[in-house]
């Protein structure tokens, strides 16, 4: 058996390095983004071209990972919706190869559009995908799909079946509302069950579970996952097991006895933003009840403070983790994407797990982007002064990965917080950016900055006092990011849950590449992704720097920053 499974890896190696037809033709005819374009990411997984939005059917299948996406073959936008699937594999979530369109909107049931859905492996091992297709008549309706030849360990060709669809439009949900199934998991019944997001009766955002024998004939549960008025539509729902408080592994949605804490993520239109709980399900009235936690969704935590939506995660039976995808969507204009030719970018898998205090989730960067390191600089014990700027130097600033831990000597003189500037911690790092000087604070990053920092996108922390507690406000503010005109420039901002009285320090992790800036938090308890576009960096390079603004002096007990490598992704012809 160990030289049959040897075998199965070097043959998988030999079709991820040596490309064929099937491998190529996708992006050979769809062309490659020009060398010259300096907002394409080196190592987040985007297609050689064209528009991708949601993460869909991520899987590790037979040794191999898949990664789905709602993909636009004719451009670099979203058009009129009319999208298929891309599909792309990779043996290590960072290389990735791709592959023709896995669904195209070809068939009375979709096609206006295949759009969002998940990837479920079978009780005999093989993959199904139940996904949103937009049919003649312009209702959305749900399919499932299979491989055309299940012994294909890159599953290059699907059929879908012609008793499509498997769920069509109930009479009480809008006809335009109902979408983006879930990954399927069985009950102790020995049922399927799936989430699929509804607006039910005109006005009530709601997450619906049907159930199934045979992943053919569903029937709809009378209660609802999920429902509110109050957030308007949600979708792209994921449902899924953790492990204990403060265990890393991850846990597959298989029956259990429902002792197991669950969580719900839900994506709000209203908002853009992706939001979750923690609760427990129950797989006998298959119902969601979470402790303390508003039935409005937009209450709930965000899954990343900055750009992310319709994120996405599976289990990786491999490394018994949970993975997360998400998209990062473009901040400038529609005419930008077109001169570029794509749009659109994943935030780098991140392994997730529930944290010690039971409530929120951990998230952290997969072990595999680590690989991708090669020059590294490191600091100890170094200690910032008050307007203290220090450049890390001997990497490169557009492609780096940056771990600091700041130690804070005391915290007296930390600034009082008001109790209604709790409620916008987005709004308070706009008002206290990182130029205005406060207590303890603002002290972290400068990325992507320019040699004269006109442009700089700064990543860092404040201390507030509240009562005998103290308050962290993580922030990225991305109001100088760019001197050009006519993009998105916020301040994105969190306050982590963590009790900095007893530990002293802070931690910050972040991962810059080009056009994206992705930064974790207190060990990833807090997250923000961010979208700039320095003009800077078309004709020079860019900076790293550490600061402080605030009175205090902070000490900087640990730094390792590394120059990243560029990963093999989706590049025309590479096989």
């Amino acid at each position: 058996m160990a030289g049959l499974r040897l075998a199965a890896v070097a043959f998988h190696l030999c079709l991820l390095l040596c490309p064929s037809s099937s491998l190529r033709r996708l992006y050979d005819e769809a062309g490659s983004t020009p060398r010259h374009d300096r907002s394409r990411t080196a190592y987040h997984f985007q297609p050689a071209k064209n528009w991708q939005n949601d993460p869909n059917g991520p899987m590790y299948h037979n040794g191999m990972y898949h990664f789905f996406y709602q993909y636009n073959p004719h451009g670099a936008t979203w058009g009129n919706g009319n999208l298929s699937w891309g599909h792309s594999v990779s043996i290590d979530l960072i290389n990735w190869t791709a592959l023709d369109t896995a669904l195209d909107p070809d068939s009375p049931f979709d096609a206006n559009g295949c759009w969002s859905g998940s990837a479920t492996i079978l009780q005999d091992g093989h993959p199904a995908m139940l996904y949103t297709g937009i049919d003649v008549a312009g209702n959305q309706v749900q399919n499932v799909a299979f491989p055309k030849n299940a012994s294909d360990p890159l599953l290059r060709q699907w059929v879908k079946p012609d008793y499509n669809p498997v769920i069509p439009l109930p009479k009480d949900v809008v006809h335009d509302n109902f979408r983006d199934p879930s990954t399927a998991w069985r009950g102790r019944d020995g049922l399927w069950r799936v989430a699929i997001a509804a607006k039910v009766n005109v006005s009530v955002g709601s997450t619906l579970i049907y159930r199934s024998k045979d992943f053919r004939r569903w029937e709809r549960n009378a209660a609802p996952l999920y429902k509110s008025t109050a957030a308007g539509m949600v979708e792209c729902p994921d449902l899924f097991p953790v492990a204990e408080p403060g265990a890393q592994n991850g846990l597959n949605c298989a029956p259990s006895n429902g002792a197991a804490r669950h969580v719900l993520k839900l994506s709000v239109m209203a908002t853009t933003q992706d939001y979750y709980v923690v609760g427990r399900y129950d797989d006998t009235a298959d119902t969601f009840e979470a402790a303390g936690a508003d039935n409005d969704s937009r209450t709930w935590r965000r899954l990343d403070y900055g750009h992310v939506y319709a994120s996405k995660t599976f289990f990786d039976a491999r490394k018994n983790r949970r993975v997360l995808w998400g998209w990062a969507n473009e901040s400038d204009t529609e005419a930008d994407y077109v001169a570029r030719g794509w749009s659109g970018v994943q935030t780098v898998p991140r392994k997730i797990w529930l944290d010690i205090d039971g409530k929120q989730l951990v998230q952290w960067p997969i072990k595999e982007i680590e690989t991708l390191r090669k020059k590294r600089v490191g600091l100890l014990g170094t200690e910032m002064k008050s307007g203290g700027l220090n450049e890390i130097i001997g990497i490169a600033g557009l492609q780096a990965d940056v771990e600091v831990v700041f130690k804070i000597p005391t915290l007296e003189g930390a600034e009082n917080i008001e109790p209604n500037e709790l409620l916008d911690p987005q709004k308070l790092c706009g008002k206290k950016g990182a130029s205005m000087s406060g207590g303890i604070g603002p002290f972290g990053l400068l990325v992507l900055a320019s040699g004269d920092l006109q442009e700089h996108t700064s990543v860092f922390f404040r201390v507030f006092k509240h009562g005998d507690k103290y308050k962290v406000l993580m922030c990225t503010d991305l109001t100088r990011s760019t001197m050009k005109a006519d993009v998105y420039k916020p301040s994105y901002g969190a306050f982590m849950d963590m009790d900095i009285k007893n530990t002293n320090s802070i931690s910050l992790r972040t991962l810059i590449d080009h056009s994206v800036v992705e930064s974790f938090g207190g060990g990833g308890r807090a997250c923000i992704t961010a979208r700039v576009y320095p003009e800077h960096m078309e004709m020079s390079k860019s900076h790293i720097y550490m600061f402080n603004n605030g009175i205090a002096a902070v000490k900087v007990s640990k730094l390792e920053a590394w120059e990243m490598a560029t990963a093999n992704v989706n590049i025309a012809g590479d096989g």
